[in-house]
């Protein structure tokens, strides 16, 4: 396996790829691989905390602060920015999730230095304006209206806040209607200091990029960060996760919404690998048991897939369909048929094989450009305070066998663990925990 990240420059064991790593005297790290072969080099700001770290009376800040950012800064307004980004043929974007938010950065090699000012001074200088916050909580309220309208959307998070009843992990990223509205201007001072600082922070960047050049840039860019600014969000346990039905009545729709899920493992498990093929067979492409059953073989909806939503400490397994309502409960029945095939038949070598291509496959794809490396490296620093490279990652997958994937489904796929969320013109529709045997 290859060796833990390394800092004070040490360059970091990883066959083909150069990727280095270095801690700045305030704690900040700032992670890279050079890409000598490309012209762009993309760069990020990772936040180490997301919308599972919030309060309930403040549910939605991490998102509001990464929106409110971009409103302006104290050398800039918004409309600079987006005019000194065109200027350079950059892109710039930032998003938030459960865990993390990030603000990015892509350009030509050549516009590194004038892309790592706009980021930086978009990071570290944001005005946070009363004016800008009393608009800003108007957008969201409509991004919260227009979601709710998104049937798909809406069964995600149906099932999310019912799965981790309770806990922060189930509530919305963008907040509710009520936490939105109550953002002041102190709240987003407050909640930002409290999250931007060199404990909580990563710097990845990916592409045609000197990594001792680019370091010396980036400290003096954030030299203003002291070491003993803020202390590193502190993590909770992990979440009970309630097996529950969820029955939500909308006439509007023409389908059923289904949810079906059970806990899974967490993001750096050592069965992490088993799971991905796992979900892999079971519904992760077109050749996937629920896929060919389902659709395929019976066309019985459009959209039927599985996922894995693996978190710092926990996770779930889900399948997500679309159906008419005469056809719900038959998709839900071949749903459960396909977890007790799982756990009582071994898959086929055939099947073994297929999903370990797949997704020797996708990982080699989705590596492909500056910006998925940069996301890579921040995301394994994040999660497993180290590299692992893709001959570490293929051997891992490489090893798992037809007996491990059923111990994994025996172990996961429990009645008893099922969680299922419904939503549409349900009509009279019933599912009991007895229909929900597998």
């Amino acid at each position: 396996m290859s060796s833990v990240l390394a800092e004070n420059s040490a360059p970091i064991s990883a066959h083909a790829r150069d990727i280095r790593l270095t801690t700045l005297p305030n704690g900040l790290l700032v992670l890279t691989e050079r890409m000598s072969h490309l012209r762009s080099v993309a760069m990020g700001v990772w936040i180490d905390c997301g919308s599972r770290d919030e309060s309930l009376a403040t549910n939605g800040i991490s998102h509001f602060i990464e929106h409110m950012v971009f409103k302006g800064t104290t050398t800039r307004s918004a409309q600079q920015f987006a005019r000194e980004v065109d200027a350079i043929g950059g892109n710039l974007d930032a998003f938030t999730g459960k865990e993390t938010i990030c603000f990015n950065i892509k350009v030509l090699d050549e516009n590194v230095p004038a892309a790592l000012d706009l980021l930086t001074d978009l990071v570290l200088h944001p005005t946070f304006s009363a004016e800008d916050i009393a608009k800003e909580q108007g957008v969201i309220l409509e991004e919260i209206k227009m979601d709710e309208d998104n049937p798909d959307y809406l069964v995600h998070e149906l099932f999310t806040q019912n799965f981790w009843k309770g806990d922060a992990l189930g509530r919305p990223i963008l907040g509710t209607s009520k936490t939105v509205s109550s953002f002041t201007q102190q709240i987003v001072l407050d909640e930002y200091a409290r999250r931007f600082t060199p404990p909580n922070m990563v710097f990845s960047a990916a592409g045609n990029i000197d990594h001792d050049a680019f370091v010396a840039q980036v400290e003096a860019a954030f030299n203003s960060l002291s070491a003993s600014s803020g202390e590193r969000i502190a993590k909770h346990n992990a979440p009970q996760a309630f097996p529950h039905i969820t029955l939500k009545n909308k006439k509007s729709l023409e389908q059923v919404q289904f949810c079906l899920a059970v806990p899974s493992l967490p993001v750096a498990h050592p069965d992490r690998f088993g799971v991905h093929l796992l979900n892999s067979i079971l519904g992760g492409g077109m050749s996937s048991r629920l896929f060919q059953s389902i659709r395929e073989e019976r066309g019985l909806a459009y959209s039927i897939y599985s996922e894995m939503n693996p978190f710092r400490d926990t996770g779930s397994l889900a399948v997500y369909a679309g159906c008419a309502i005469s056809n719900t409960q038959e998709v839900l029945k071949l749903t459960l048929a396909e977890f007790s095939r799982l756990k009582h038949e071994p898959v086929t070598e055939e099947e073994l094989t297929r999903a370990k291509n797949q997704s020797k496959g996708n990982m080699v794809l989705g590596l492909e450009s500056s910006s998925s490396r940069m996301s890579n490296l921040a995301r394994q620093q994040m999660y497993h305070g180290r590299f692992f490279s893709l001959d570490d990652l293929t051997h891992e997958i490489d090893r798992i066998t037809a007996d491990d994937i059923q111990r994994l489904a025996q172990q996961l796929l429990q009645p008893e663990s099922l969680a299922l969320t419904l939503l549409g013109n349900l009509g009279p529709l019933k599912i009991t925990p007895t229909d929900l045997a597998c």
